[in-house]
């Protein structure tokens, strides 16, 4: 069976350009936001 590689370019998210600095920074902040609320429902979790 053969596995198909997929080149993916990360600073092309959804476009057909690099990301800008507003918009890396942007992603950055929704992720540590993301994380961070994970964290604290899984605390919640086990506290529970």
């Amino acid at each position: 069976m053969k596995t198909k590689k997929l080149d993916l370019e990360i600073d092309t998210i959804g476009g057909l350009s690099s990301l800008t600095l507003e918009e890396e920074k942007a992603l950055s902040d929704f992720f540590q936001k993301k994380k961070a609320i994970k964290k604290k429902t899984e605390k919640k979790k086990l506290n529970a």
